[in-house]
């Protein structure tokens, strides 16, 4: 994967690639949108604490698919309001690596039940053989 961050433009505000190019025939894993909510239902009052279970969610799907999260290509975020940015974003950059994918982060009115503040969806690609 190359991250693609043309100097003719504005730099990335955060760790994240303004696009990154995925090499013809790359396996792809999509991870639809993952909430803040541990195994026993448990769901952390925090965004860090939801946004730490969203991206284990995320791993294990991609360890399923015999994938890590340093093959993630794109982030989806959401957040129920500006006060949740700069947490989602700490917890982020504890999961993601170099090159950091492409990504997305929108403030929403709010989630299926109130409780939520944070949901990632994902994708990630892994050149065949590796």
């Amino acid at each position: 994967m190359r991250g693609l961050n043309p100097k003719t433009i504005h730099p990335p505000f955060a760790n994240y690639a303004h696009g990154l190019e995925v090499e013809a025939g790359a396996r792809l894993i999509f991870c639809s949108g993952q909430l803040g909510v541990a195994p026993d239902g448990a769901i952390p009052p925090d965004v860090e604490g939801q946004a730490r279970l969203c991206f284990r969610a995320i791993e294990a799907i991609l360890a399923e698919g015999g994938m890590a999260l340093s093959d993630l290509v794109r982030l989806n975020a959401y957040v129920s309001g500006r006060e949740h940015l700069q947490g989602y974003m700490r917890i982020r950059d504890e999961f993601v690596g170099t090159p950091a994918p492409a990504s997305t982060l929108m403030i929403v009115q709010g989630f299926a039940r109130p409780e939520f503040v944070v949901e990632i969806e994902a994708v990630a690609a892994r050149k065949p053989g590796v």
